[in-house]
């Protein structure tokens, strides 16, 4: 090492440094046609050569990453203030915007896990590009977790990131009670149950918590964990559709005491549904009748261009009069029956 070497010098020369087994990306692949290759063993092979592809993905993007920084850091220092000599290195490259600073967060990403002292240089390889992103976005207790699973040799795949980021979540948060909260502790309660339902009464206002929660407390085991996940999902699906329901606007509906009657009839499942379809289909009945008149305004339009010397385009505007028309028809299936429906509107000014 140079004396005038900084540790992190010495860290991202460790970090830069390529593989061997990543430096030569030529693979003996198992032959697809191979009849006497077990199918298990075929697999294991291809999995092996995508795994380095994997992680000398991961290492070349962090590479990346830290050439654009540079140049962008370049640029402000030297360049005209506004950002242009970076984009035109981008542009050159045939490199977006979004990626560039993709890229970048991800260097970033490596750089705090490494100085954190939750990584290894070298433990990168331990990841799959997804797997470290996910990783570098989690709560630093998770991240912990994972550094201790990786100095094991355990391989790191995404899933296995997020399931400890909602585990954590879940064993954190509030909305948890206690006693739950202690089995889970003990395993008598998994607390794969109990990430779900964190996620689910996230969407919900403290209002609706507090009674999934009393529920849990006074029965905390899988079968009324799994009812109260249910539960807050319908009952977050209902109170986000019924405020976007134009039906409901200055009628005497209460929501909240049809969602109570919902509950107490136990029926809120088809009630959320019911809400939430109306929402779609009252946005659709929008779409439809914009779309309806900029096909009917386009069609004028080309009708006006045209003449006797286009036949054909004068045949495909007849063929749309069924839909450019007040009343559209479409067939419904296949058996010859058809959907008509008569579009009107109360004024004709431009939506």
């Amino acid at each position: 090492m140079q004396a005038s070497d900084s540790p992190k010098v010495v860290q991202m020369r460790r970090l830069n440094a390529v593989p061997e087994a990543l430096a030569d990306l030529e693979f003996d692949l198992p032959n697809p046609e191979d009849a006497q290759l077990p199918e298990p063993e075929f697999q294991q092979q291809l999995e092996q050569a995508w795994l380095v592809c994997d992680r000398f993905d991961l290492q070349t993007d962090i590479w990346r990453g830290r050439i654009l920084k540079t140049v962008r850091d370049r640029e402000k220092w030297y360049g005209d203030g506004r950002g242009t000599g970076f984009l035109n290195w981008l542009k050159e490259r045939d490199i977006s915007k979004s990626q560039a600073y993709a890229l970048m967060a991800l260097a970033d990403s490596a750089d705090t896990l490494v100085e954190g002292g939750f990584l290894e240089p070298e433990d990168v390889n331990q990841f799959s590009k997804r797997a470290f992103v996910e990783t570098a976005k989690a709560d630093p207790e998770v991240q912990q977790i994972i550094s201790d699973a990786v100095k094991r040799g355990d391989r790191i795949t995404r899933r296995e990131v997020r399931q400890l980021s909602e585990e954590w979540t879940a064993m954190t948060s509030d909305m948890i009670p206690p006693v739950a909260k202690e089995k889970a502790a003990n395993h008598s309660l998994p607390v794969r149950y109990l990430a779900p339902l964190v996620k689910e009464m996230q969407k919900l206002p403290e209002s609706h918590q507090e009674p999934i929660r009393e529920a849990i407390a006074e029965s905390p085991d899988v079968d009324t964990v799994k009812q109260a996940t249910a539960e807050a999902r319908y009952l977050a699906k209902y109170l986000e559709a019924a405020t976007k329901v134009q039906a409901f606007e200055n009628s005497a509906l209460n929501l909240e005491q049809a969602l109570e009657e919902a509950l107490r009839v136990g029926c809120l499942s088809a009630t959320a549904d019911l809400v939430n379809h109306a929402m779609q289909v009252e946005q659709l009945m929008v779409k439809l009748y914009l779309a309806w008149k900029r096909l009917g305004s386009l069609s004028e339009r080309l009708y006006v261009d045209s003449g006797a010397s286009t036949p054909q385009l004068r045949t495909l505007l007849a063929c749309l009069n069924n839909l450019t028309s007040d009343v559209l028809e479409t067939p419904l299936d296949s058996n010859g029956r058809m959907v008509r429906l008569q579009m009107q509107a109360d004024s004709e000014s431009d939506l």
